[in-house]
């Protein structure tokens, strides 16, 4: 590749475009990104990707208005698609293994009846599972119920077969340890049995507060159609926890190669 000139001064072209010497194609860095055609400066995509990486319960689209000076629609569509770039990519994203936490939670909405949610019965919440491997990585994501079906469903697919699953009493998990080398273990929170030897759900249930305490603090409410956006990003942070700040924003640009998100699939997914 080499950078375009302007034919008269010979200085540097004014859209600082670039030509690829095999395929005298012209682009510029934004080409085959999340910013692709995007109007908004990069010193503000930069600053919101900084921002999104290293703000560990997230960042407020008003925040980032605020912050940059540009219109709410705008800080917006920067955070939309910078979430976008921090979503897995499924078949390069490896399976869960070892010992594997799985628990499920209820985000957002408020109960029917007072007293009745025990399970999310009676309320107008969206069902969340997570599978956390200790010491690694999580998955989560937008359930549709939680019934056995639903979950174990869930956990073949991404915990690999070696592993061993932990979770708390929940009868919708009877049976998975069949189908996985290390069993199924379990505690029993009716019992107030939190821990016993290395079987707890703490882990899993410490990425559900942190979930729960950024949407509550920073984003106040999530509707269920965008909170799998609010999901990815939540992971991102966690699965590179050990990373400084630096290196986390540089792994969230660096995600944002060949994706792009198109104004009709935003508002769809």
């Amino acid at each position: 590749m080499y950078k375009m000139t302007d034919a008269k001064t010979g200085e540097r072209n004014s859209r600082y475009l670039w030509r690829c010497r095999d395929c005298k194609q012209q682009y510029t860095v934004r080409i085959g990104t999340i910013y692709e055609e995007s109007r908004i400066e990069l010193r503000h995509w930069c600053y919101t990707f900084w921002r999104a990486a290293t703000s560990k319960k997230g960042v407020a689209a008003l925040e980032i208005k605020r912050n940059c000076q540009i219109s709410y629609k705008s800080a917006l569509f920067l955070m939309t698609r910078i979430r976008f770039a921090m979503a897995p990519e499924n078949p390069t994203v490896p399976m869960l293994s070892g010992d594997v936490e799985v628990d499920e939670t209820y985000v957002g909405g408020k109960p029917r009846f007072k007293g009745q949610s025990k399970r999310g019965r009676g309320t107008k919440k969206t069902p969340v599972f997570a599978a956390v491997q200790r010491n690694g990585n999580i998955h989560r994501r937008v359930v549709a119920d939680v019934t056995g079906n639903t979950l174990k469903a869930a956990i073949k697919q991404i915990v690999d077969p070696s592993a061993r699953i932990i979770s708390d009493e929940y009868q919708a998990y009877n049976g998975i340890g069949k189908d996985f080398a290390g069993g199924h273990e379990t505690v029993c929170h009716g019992t107030k049995e939190y821990v016993r030897d290395d079987i707890h759900t703490n882990t899993a249930e410490s990425s559900h507060a942190l979930l729960k305490r950024s949407i509550v603090g920073i984003y106040h409410n999530v509707s269920t159609e965008y909170l799998h956006r609010y999901l990815w990003q939540s992971d991102f942070m966690w699965n590179n926890r050990k990373a400084n700040d630096g290196e986390r924003t540089i792994l969230a640009i660096k995600a944002a190669e060949g994706k792009r998100l198109m104004y009709r699939q935003s508002t769809a997914n």
